[in-house]
């Protein structure tokens, strides 16, 4: 069936560009346009989009994602986003299909096929093996009247928007809408498939991402500073200084009732009075911020950011479980 996108156009229109000795000027008019289309894009998008998502969300394969030129590089990162959010995907270039890569995509698959033209020659095979195997085909095209957009199960076409090359060729805002319906399509897959930051963590288990999806649990220490509200302070301040947190938890009934730190020793300080005939249950904080083991380490960044050096891991009855430092923090990379 030919689903289109409302908006479009056979010509797209030429833009004249300002001639200005200000680079600026040029800079905002290219992402004025840009934004500009994808305002077009998203309007536009309707039930036809909703087809595209439940025609590959039934793919019980990978999905195969294939283009030529530019649209082959957009289609590269689409791949991998979609890989990366739950889908299976991975890019197979048209040319090299034509030549023994054919036999990568096997039945089962689905393939998104994107051509601005939608007469990309390249692609013929593929769309030719799609029909013989019986493989599910969704194109991202802009022509509405094109060989691929009759050919394709589901067709979104991109509205009608003027390339921000001034000569109206170098593909610029037409690249940028396929690759933003690209994320569309790869964020609604995950959101039906109700893939969680858990199973995004699976596929990003290095660097920056894969830190912040760390689980507290992985990072706490359980050798904690505890003592009971009743502890002379004396002691209390030994039990803080052996426990390298620059912290003590004051455990009652066996919660955690508060917290002595720096912070409080210096504020008992300026109030006057004997500190070291204070028991520590006088001195405490009570009710400090906590965390569960199952939050995420950035979860926990941002109780701690700005003020809080150490934070009580709890369980489920308010029972202190371990102990996280933000420096535990920063050795993991989620700082």
């Amino acid at each position: 069936m030919l689903l289109t996108l409302p908006c479009h156009v056979l010509h797209r229109p030429v833009v004249d560009l300002p001639v200005s000795s200000s680079h600026q000027a040029v800079g905002r008019q290219v992402l004025s346009l840009e934004a500009d289309a994808l305002a077009a894009l998203a309007a536009a998008l309707d039930q036809r989009f909703d087809a595209a998502v439940e025609l590959l969300a039934a793919c019980t394969g990978r999905l195969v994602v294939s283009g030529m030129g530019k649209s082959g590089h957009v289609g590269r990162k689409i791949a991998a986003t979609l890989a990366s959010t739950g889908t299976p995907a991975l890019f197979v270039h048209p040319g090299e299909a034509s030549h023994g890569d054919l036999g990568m995509i096997v039945p089962g698959d689905a393939v998104l096929a994107l051509s601005n033209s939608g007469e990309t020659a390249e692609l013929s095979d593929l769309v030719a093996h799609c029909k013989r195997f019986g493989l599910s085909l969704v194109a991202i095209i802009g022509r509405a009247d094109s060989s691929l957009a009759r050919d394709a199960d589901v067709a979104l076409v991109l509205p009608a928007a003027a390339e921000a090359c001034p000569m109206g060729l170098a593909p610029t805002t037409s690249t940028t809408m396929q690759m933003a319906l690209g994320d569309a399509l790869a964020v609604a897959l995950l959101t039906r498939r109700g893939f969680t930051a858990t199973d995004f963590r699976v596929f990003h288990p290095g660097g920056k991402l894969g830190a912040k999806l760390m689980r507290v649990a992985q990072l706490m220490h359980g050798d904690m500073p505890l003592a009971p509200p009743e502890t002379p302070m004396a002691d209390a301040l030994v039990a803080m200084t052996a426990g390298r947190f620059g912290c003590l938890g004051i455990v009652e009934d066996g919660r955690l009732a508060g917290i002595v730190t720096d912070g409080d020793l210096r504020r008992a300080l300026r109030d006057g009075g004997d500190l070291l005939a204070r028991p520590a249950g006088g001195v405490m904080t009570r009710a400090p911020r906590t965390i569960g083991p199952d939050a995420l380490a950035a979860e926990a960044l941002h109780i701690m950011a700005g003020h809080i050096t150490a934070l009580f891991v709890v369980g489920g009855q308010g029972q202190p479980i371990g102990i996280l430092h933000i420096h535990d923090l920063l050795r993991a990379g989620v700082a």
